[in-house]
């Protein structure tokens, strides 16, 4: 008995970690007063290593009345049960709809005794994307999320989420009430004017005001139901949400909230503070022995951001931190900031980590969506869209009001297990390969590339507006979104056509170990046409001595005898 009960923790403990590391994504969230034009926004990094990156559309419809949703598990496809649909339902474009509403999300799991709802028909994939459809601002959605799990019951592990309309942004963090129960405890708080926030893949509300309504929501039994179980005993205004629902460890700290960490400290100073903490330090005190040194929930950066800057957060790799992914001996001669996973490994019965970054190999899709007040909605919601790796992807805008998805980005076009030659995913994949080959001189070629296309996009997308406006106004909507479709499937086929010729150019300038010479953008040839002597790069020299050290004299050269 005691062996079949080792056995059933170590797959319980395979499948949690499991859960871990497919659900492992990144979400910062800006308020209009902390962005230079006065937009929202909000970024996703889905990462799993099971997920392909595609551009999901539900176009706009009407249903009769009796008309049932059937609902599938996100993660697995698993068939989950039926809700009616509304009369209307909205066109989505990805995680953005035509009323510039956004949502996105990172799972913390919480209470393993909460994660299972026997019956329970909505997860969190699910939520997303049938209130996408039913809701006009965050507000409504909060409401909407809230009252489906209510009534349909709460099929994921605890879930944040992160919910912008060209107004708002808001933070809601849920998790089940386990079996037995139905439905979720909930808390959601708005972003204070001119703050971000963030989170990845740990809950990060602690406690919250229980009065002000315009600020914060909850359920009703978000502090009783958690005094039921046992789990508090102190006075309502102490109650931490995370604390409670999600207490923070090392993993929690290390693995997660130092993502928004390295995210905060791209942009405002006083994050050093942190640092400990970041580490995966955790310290406890207080009357109910709660974390004590956490990061804020949100934080005033040092200026505002453009959204250049906020895709700049989603590339991130500890540089320049204690956590610096590229310069520890696992990066090898060419400071690749990846490790193949698991994410922890043992050497002598000890366990050690992988640092968990912002960018990762394993994103299926990314992105920054980011909504506008002073234009129609459906050219006011842009969707800056990438695939695979966040470091090395091209941001393409999307408007919200497009009614076709690019070639490239279609779903079916390709999978995980089908290589599509039109695919962007598999384009952006190729790229993002062969530099880890030789990242440090190889992601600086791919980086120009990124730039220009990103500030091309970013130059055209003023002109691309008051044409669309103009259109909407004094044509027609159709005709206005006609336009945009055809600017934002362009570009993004044009994007992955360029992104095609960056890999021939590193095949031919990186092939055999050697780099090719150039010369204002050419490759350099001899007077007879040759290709000039390449550059022999080597290995820098602090990895000839770990090769010493490791090896003796093993490579060393002899002085012939006589």
């Amino acid at each position: 008995m005691r062996k079949i009960r080792v056995v059933g923790m170590l797959i319980m403990a395979f499948i949690l970690l499991n859960q871990q590391v497919s659900n492992a994504c990144t979400n910062f969230l800006i308020s209009k007063g902390a962005s230079t034009d006065g937009s929202t926004m909000i970024t996703y990094a889905a990462d799993s290593h099971t997920l392909y990156g595609e551009l999901y559309h539900q176009p706009a419809a009407d249903y009769p009345a009796g008309t049932m949703r059937k609902i599938y598990e996100w993660d697995t496809g698993i068939y989950l049960g039926e809700i009616p649909q509304p009369e209307h339902t909205y066109s989505v474009i990805g995680n953005m709809n035509e009323f510039q509403l956004a949502i996105s999300e990172t799972t913390f799991g919480g209470r393993s005794e909460l994660s299972s709802q026997p019956g329970a028909i909505m997860d969190y994939g699910s939520l997303i994307y049938v209130t996408l459809q039913r809701a006009k601002t965050a507000r409504e959605a909060i409401e909407v999320m809230t009252g489906l799990v209510e009534e349909y019951g709460y099929y994921s592990s605890g879930e944040s989420f992160s919910i912008a309309d060209p107004e708002e942004v808001w933070i809601l963090e849920m998790i089940g009430k386990g079996q037995g129960e139905k439905g979720a405890v909930w808390v959601a708080m708005r972003i204070p004017d001119g703050f971000i926030s963030g989170h990845a893949n740990q809950a990060r509300i602690t406690t919250f005001p229980l009065n002000d309504s315009k600020n914060c929501l909850y359920s009703t039994d978000v502090i009783s139901f958690a005094r039921e179980k046992g789990w508090f005993k102190g006075t309502n205004k102490d109650f931490s949400f995370s604390d409670v629902y999600a207490p923070v460890d090392f993993g929690a700290a290390r693995f997660c909230d130092a993502r928004v960490w390295a995210g905060f400290n791209k942009v405002a100073g006083g994050m050093d503070e942190y640092t400990e903490y970041a580490k995966g330090i955790v310290e406890q005190g207080g009357e109910n022995n709660f974390a004590t040194n956490r990061l804020p929930l949100w934080i005033k950066p040092d200026k505002q951001l453009s959204v250049q800057d906020v895709m700049g957060m989603m590339r991130d790799h500890f540089e320049g931190t204690e956590l610096d992914m590229t310069q520890d001996l696992g990066a090898g001669p060419y400071e690749l900031p990846y490790r193949w996973r698991g994410l922890t490994w043992e050497v002598d019965s000890v366990e050690y980590c992988n640092e968990r970054a912002i960018s990762t190999q394993q994103t299926g899709f990314s992105f920054v969506a980011q909504c506008r007040s002073w234009l129609p909605d459906p050219i006011g919601g842009i969707l800056w869209f990438g695939v695979d790796d966040a470091y090395s992807t091209c941001y393409a805008p999307m408007y919200c009001g497009i009614n076709e998805i690019p070639e490239c980005f279609a779903v079916g076009n390709g999978d995980l297990l089908t290589y599509s030659e039109t695919s962007a995913f598999w384009t952006f994949s190729q790229v993002a390969n062969y530099a880890y080959l030789r990242y440090n001189d190889m992601i600086k070629d791919v980086k120009i590339v990124q730039r220009q296309l990103e500030d091309k996009f970013v130059a055209f997308v003023p002109a691309i507006d008051k044409a669309a406006e103009t259109l909407y106004n004094t044509v027609n909507e159709e005709q206005a979104r006609e336009f945009i479709t055809e600017f934002s499937v362009n570009e993004a086929e044009n994007m992955t056509q360029r992104w095609k010729e960056l890999y021939q150019y590193l095949v031919v300038k990186y092939t055999d170990g050697n780099i090719k010479r150039e010369s204002n953008g050419e490759f350099v040839r001899t007077e007879t046409g040759m290709p000039a002597p390449p550059i022999f790069a080597g290995y820098p020299e602090w990895w000839y001595k770990a090769v010493i050290n490791a090896t003796g004299d093993h490579f060393k050269v002899k002085e012939n005898s006589n």
